[in-house]
């Protein structure tokens, strides 16, 4: 993939996404908790990450691995973090 952003976590967002909003404030306060750094990426910008993620923004990449999408969740992103395995149940 090509370089979706600076950062140990990335969120990929759309503009207009009220679950993007959420999902941004949980990276922003799990990542000023544990001093990771962060950055957003427009998925709507990039023809890759469209094709990868239109369905699922927004999604969070830890070290460039999908770890979390939709509803984020600061435990699940504070274990990622961690390097801590998670499990998520499909929708």
């Amino acid at each position: 993939m090509r370089d979706a952003g600076s950062g140990r976590v990335v969120l990929v967002s759309r503009v207009g996404c009220h679950l993007c909003d959420e999902g941004r404030e949980v990276v922003r306060t799990v990542a000023a908790a544990t001093g990771t750094s962060w950055s957003e990426v427009d998925v709507d910008a990039d023809p890759d990450l469209l094709r990868r993620y239109s369905d699922k923004v927004p999604v969070v990449l830890v070290d460039g691995a999908e770890r979390d999408f939709g509803r984020l969740d600061a435990g699940r992103l504070t274990d990622a973090l961690a390097g801590r395995r998670w499990w998520r149940r499909r929708r």
